[in-house]
C-alpha cells in the first residue's frame, strides 16, 4: 500500500481572549491507501477538528497536511473546495440531504459542481443508488424515507464522484441498531473495493470493525493500534 494521507506536527489553536485552546496539539498521522481507520475520542478530544482538517473543511494553524502527495495545509478556500469535490466523499451523522430534492437529485449534486453533463451524472447517480440498495426509492424525498435510507442516500452521494477517500463522521449515530449495521456493512464493502475509509466515532464497538483505531485525547494521539487483522 502507498501513503494517501500524512500529517506532521499539526496544530489547530483557537484564542479566546487571553486564553489559548489547542484543539490539535502536535498531531502526526499516516494513512495508507485502502486502509479503514477509526478515529475515536470523547467530546472535546479534538477528533472533530481533526476530521475538519482531514476533510479540507478547515486549515491548521501550523504543521503539514499532505493528501495524495500534495501539500494542502495552506491552500485557498477555492482550492480546498476542488479537492473536497474530487478526492473526498463525506458522510455525516445528520445526513445533510437537501429536503426539497429527491434521492436522485441529492446524489447528483456533487456531479453538477464538477460540470458533468446531465445524462452522465444521472447515470452515475442511478448506479450509486442501486449500489446502496435504493434503486426503487430514487424519487423519494428525505422526509419520505427512514433514517437508514437517508444515510444510504448520503453514502450514494459520497461515492458518486468516485473519490478515493470516504470520510464518515458518526455515520451510525442517528440510526437504530439494524440500520447502523447496514451502513457499517456498506462501508466495509467500499473498503474491500479499495476505498480508503476514515471513520470518526465515539463507539468502540463500531470502531472495532476498522483496521486501525486511533484514539485522541486533549488534541493528541494517545493510542494507534490494530483493530482487526488486515485482509491479505
Amino acid at each position: 500500500m502507498s501513503e494517501i494521507i500524512k500529517i506532521e506536527e499539526l496544530y489547530k489553536i483557537y484564542r479566546q481572549g487571553n486564553n489559548e485552546v489547542r484543539a490539535l496539539n502536535g498531531i502526526s498521522l499516516k494513512v495508507e491507501k485502502g486502509e479503514f481507520v477509526a478515529i475515536v475520542g470523547h467530546s472535546g478530544s479534538g477528533k472533530t477538528t481533526l476530521m475538519n482538517v482531514l476533510g479540507c473543511l478547515d486549515t491548521p494553524t501550523s504543521g503539514i497536511y499532505t493528501l495524495e502527495g500534495k501539500n494542502v495545509s495552506s491552500l485557498s478556500d477555492y482550492q480546498l473546495s476542488i479537492i473536497r469535490n474530487r478526492h473526498i466523499g463525506f458522510i455525516f451523522q445528520g445526513f445533510n440531504l437537501i429536503p426539497n430534492l429527491d434521492a436522485l437529485e441529492n446524489v447528483e449534486l456533487p456531479l453538477i459542481y464538477r460540470g458533468m453533463r446531465r445524462e452522465q451524472r444521472r447515470k452515475i447517480a442511478l448506479e450509486s443508488l442501486e449500489r446502496v440498495g435504493l434503486g426503487n426509492r430514487i424519487h423519494h424525498r428525505p422526509a419520505e424515507m427512514s433514517g437508514g435510507q437517508q444515510q444510504r442516500v448520503a453514502i450514494a452521494r459520497a461515492i458518486a464522484a468516485r473519490p478515493p477517500i470516504i470520510l464518515a463522521d458518526e455515520p451510525t449515530g442517528n440510526l437504530d441498531t439494524t440500520s447502523g449495521k447496514e451502513i457499517l456493512k456498506i462501508l466495509l464493502e467500499l473498503n474491500a473495493e479499495g476505498k480508503t475509509v476514515i471513520l470518526i466515532t465515539h463507539d468502540l464497538g463500531i470502531a472495532s470493525h476498522a483496521n486501525r483505531i486511533v484514539e485522541i485525547r486533549d488534541g493528541q494521539i494517545i493510542s494507534d493500534r490494530p483493530a482487526r487483522p488486515a485482509v491479505s
